[in-house]
């Protein structure tokens, strides 16, 4: 009986479900497509296996693995394994080749030594498709993909092969210029070549250099992988055995689709930031989403009292309304997902295919359908409507039969204590995350999104006792406007619920999506400014245009020109830190500085000309201030890093600096990181000087940009594209909400349509309920703003003072009163547009 009755209502009533399908359809499509995306970087492959022809692959480590022991008492003992992906690869000892061809069972051992490159022909940049790494190795090692001639020959020495993804357009016999770490070369295209098969290696281009070449070109002082082929036969098993009991610890043999992972890490699709961005986006959306179909939900049943009160009256008791209310919303979701499901298809392509524009993702990321994914979307939504429903109809149901007799009827207010406690759990938790969590840290940006949904649901818990107060100052003020102000004022105190209802989802469209626009504002405001400061002394930034970066030889030339009385030349690199047992990555630079300061760091213990005085190997290192607090460093430490290739080296702390944003947390000598980097490029040289400096490069390298080194792109350019990430984010957010906001409002004033008919019929002109109707739309805007900027101010201003120290409620002033405009804006009209369709008189009752 009760499921007939909920399935008529619904198929009779579909204009007042409308509202919630809409709501139920937005959020299970942007939960299904953020699902997707997240899903899709997590399970997302380690690239395509470049060592397709052989049967296995002997390879040093990839990562920093470390293992930690906790003693959980009774003689149990918790063993962690935490690992962090080097860019670089370490170089095999020449020996080890000859170890694995000796094995038995080995039929040949190719040793593979794989460098990035950048190419050019006479200036202009020679670039793979898609943004493809490009990755020279020798000659020998073609086999091991394999790739095979198209035309041309095998490269001698003085020669060069390309790939036909790179080679296309160019003719045999052009002179080619590559540039390494180790120089810049002009090599003859001697040949082309091309993988066995049509997909080749995806994010990769290839390009061949004679065997013997190899070292001069690399730098590498062996191979960093042997690809190798057994004899028809063997059991593989018992040749992968044997192979690791030759080579001990030294490497490890990689068979299968593990071969792929013995690759050079940085010519690898890495996903790592990826994943946290996608988790990020599933996060604000799922919260969003959430949020507002809760409120929608809510509110939708609220508006229902007068029915279920006649319902109370006809006989039926609480149990049967709230079954009839959950079959309800049940049958409404699971209708909004038969098309929410493929939008969120559609949404999860869009997002991922801008994503990939910004360089967010590897380009060849590609979002992988899954229907576990998406029934957890709609089991999601399904949960949530059917929670909001059961909080609702506790009250709603509760209504006695008398109540139907009544003009007016409401639910019970009780609870107050209840949601008192609750807000101020909310509270103290965001203060905590405010206060002990370490804003200036990577994870600023997550933990500004989490504290703002802390103190939005702290407001949603407090409903009418939170709007209530806001709403009674900013009603007084509307009631200053006349006659109707005052009576939408004492409207608006009187129906504070009401006014909950819609006032909420503003402060969420605001609070969340002004909170995470003004962080990464600030932090590119920071960045910049710190960015400024760093390069003040210097008149003349260099780098290479056509390459990622310049030999760190060339830069020692440039640094001796005459005009050039001090330099300082950087090495973009990452080294891995021991977090108590995690290893974490951190970018770090490479330095070297001649004659005057050109780059301030702004050093605040110890002096950098100590960089690279640790004794052998250069074993020193700078650390940023908020690095060397977390990890309690101080001068004359001494711990252990991991340099890119994953060597452990141990670095004596010579210097403790401030001006760490958009540059690295550490800051190492230039040849000790460009020799364990396998780029290993400057990618920006800092010259002070006399006036021409510019000039007096230009003339003698006419590749090399020489600009004003106060120009304050230099170096930012990272620091852009995650703004631009977060920006579309927030987008994401904010289209989401705002139909939210438009939906809410439609319902409210829906509902309405009794109440117009009433004060129509008492005389009430229809422009004069426009403009009660859009008086009271402006008290409910105001709210939701101050609500909505007091969250917001809570949060930025505590972020900002965790960056620089500074106050900051906004960056531009002109952007904040924009987006307050503009949520006014969608709020007034989101309130207009029902209003005037429900005010006209033959829309009303009795008309």
């Amino acid at each position: 009986m009760i499921i007939k009755l909920a399935a008529g209502t619904v198929r009779r009533r579909l204009a007042a479900f409308a509202g919630t399908f809409l709501t139920a359809f937005l959020a299970m499509a942007l939960i299904a497509g953020s699902g997707l995306l997240l899903f899709s970087v997590l399970t997302a492959g380690p690239g395509a296996d470049r060592f397709a022809a052989a049967d296995a692959v002997v390879a040093g480590d990839r990562a920093v693995v470390l293992t930690t022991e906790q003693d959980k008492g009774d003689g149990e003992v918790k063993v962690k394994t935490k690992s962090e992906r080097l860019t670089g690869a370490p170089a095999l000892p020449g020996e080890l080749v000859t170890a694995v061809a000796g094995t038995p069972g080995v039929a040949t051992a190719v040793p593979d030594a794989a460098f990035p490159v950048a190419l050019d022909l006479a200036g202009v940049p020679v670039r793979a498709p898609d943004r493809a790494a490009v990755v020279a190795h020798g000659w020998a090692s073609a086999s091991l993909t394999p790739y095979a001639l198209t035309r041309g020959a095998p490269p001698g020495r003085g020669g060069v092969v390309l790939d036909s993804a790179l080679a296309d357009g160019l003719r045999i016999g052009e002179t080619v210029r590559v540039t390494s770490r180790t120089g810049v070369r002009e090599l003859r295209l001697e040949g082309v070549a091309a993988p066995a098969t049509a997909e080749g290696v995806p994010g990769q281009a290839a390009v061949f250099v004679a065997d013997a070449q190899v070292g001069e070109l690399s730098g590498l002082s062996g191979p960093t992988a042997v690809g190798v082929r057994m004899e028809p036969g063997v059991d593989a098993a018992t040749v992968v055995a044997s192979l690791q009991e030759r080579i001990g610890g030294a490497a490890a043999v990689h068979t299968g689709a593990d071969k792929v992972t013995a690759d050079l890490p940085g010519a690898l699709p890495d996903y790592i930031g990826a994943i946290s961005i996608f988790g990020f986006v599933l996060g604000i959306t799922g919260f969003a989403a959430v949020f507002v179909l809760t409120g929608t939900v809510s509110l939708a049943i609220r508006q229902r009292l007068r029915e279920l009160a006649l319902l109370r009256t006809a006989g039926a008791t609480p149990s049967q309304l709230r079954r009839m209310l959950s079959l309800e919303i049940a049958i409404v979701t699971l209708v909004a997902a038969v098309p929410a499901l493929p939008v969120g298809v559609v949404v999860a392509h869009l997002v991922a295919a801008r994503f990939r524009d910004l360089g967010a993702v590897p380009p060849q990321f590609t979002v992988a359908l899954n229907v576990m994914v998406l029934i957890a979307a709609v089991v999601v939504g399904l949960l949530v409507t059917l929670l909001s429903t059961a909080v609702a109809a506790h009250r709603a149901v509760r209504i006695a039969p008398t109540q139907a007799l009544r003009e007016t009827v409401t639910a019970s207010g009780g609870g107050r204590a209840l949601r008192v406690v609750i807000a101020a759990v909310l509270v103290a938790g965001a203060v905590a995350v405010l206060g002990l969590v370490p804003l200036g840290g990577v994870y600023g940006m997550g933990m500004g999104f989490v504290s703002s949904a802390l103190l939005l649901c702290a407001v949603a818990a407090l409903g009418p006792l939170a709007v209530g107060a806001v709403t009674a100052v900013v009603s007084r003020v509307a009631a200053l406007s006349g006659v109707l102000g005052r009576i939408a004022g004492v409207m608006t105190r009187a129906e504070s619920r009401r006014v909950v209802g819609v006032a909420i989802p503003l402060t969420l469209m605001f609070a969340i999506n002004a909170t995470m626009l003004i962080d990464g504002e600030i932090l590119t405001r920071v960045t910049a400014d710190q960015q400024a400061t760093r390069s003040a002394p210097a008149t003349v930034r260099v780098a290479a245009t056509n390459a990622p970066g310049l030999p760190l030889g060339v830069a020692e030339q440039v640094s001796a020109l005459p005009a050039v009385t001090g330099s300082a030349a950087t090495i973009g690199t990452r080294v891995v830190v021991d977090l108590g047992g995690k290893p974490e990555d951190y970018p770090a630079q490479g330095l070297q500085v001649s004659g005057e300061q050109a780059l301030d760091l702004g050093v605040t213990a110890g002096n950098l000309d100590d960089l690279g005085r640790g004794g052998p190997d250069g074993g020193t290192v700078a650390v940023s201030g908020p690095l060397a607090e977390e990890r309690g460093w101080s001068i004359g430490d001494r711990p252990d890093f991991w340099l890119a290739d994953g060597t452990r080296t141990p670095l004596t702390v010579v210097a403790v600096f401030d001006n760490w944003r958009g540059f690295g947390d550490l800051v190492l000598p230039a040849e000790l990181a460009a020799r364990h980097d396998p780029r290993g490029l400057v990618g920006a040289l800092y010259l002070r000087g006399e006036p021409g400096v510019a000039e007096a490069v230009h003339a003698q390298w006419p590749a090399l940009a020489a600009t004003d080194a106060r120009d304050p792109r230099g170096g930012t350019a990272d620091v852009q594209n995650q703004q631009a990430a977060w920006e579309l984010m927030v987008v994401i957010s904010l289209g989401f909400t705002a139909i939210a906001v438009v939906n809410t409002f439609a319902i409210a004033t829906s509902a309405r349509r009794r109440e117009f008919a009433g004060l129509r019929l008492i005389g009430a002109t229809s422009p004069q309920l426009h403009r009660l109707l859009g008086l009271e739309a402006l008290v409910t805007v105001a709210v939701a703003l101050v609500l909505g900027c007091l969250i917001s101010g809570a949060v930025v201003g505590t972020f900002s003072l965790a960056q620089d120290g500074q106050w900051r409620l906004f960056v531009d002033p002109l952007r904040y009163l924009a987006m307050i405009g503009g949520v006014a804006l969608l709020g007034l009209v989101a309130a207009a547009v029902p209003a005037r369709l429900v005010v006209r008189r033959r829309s009303l009752p009795g008309h």
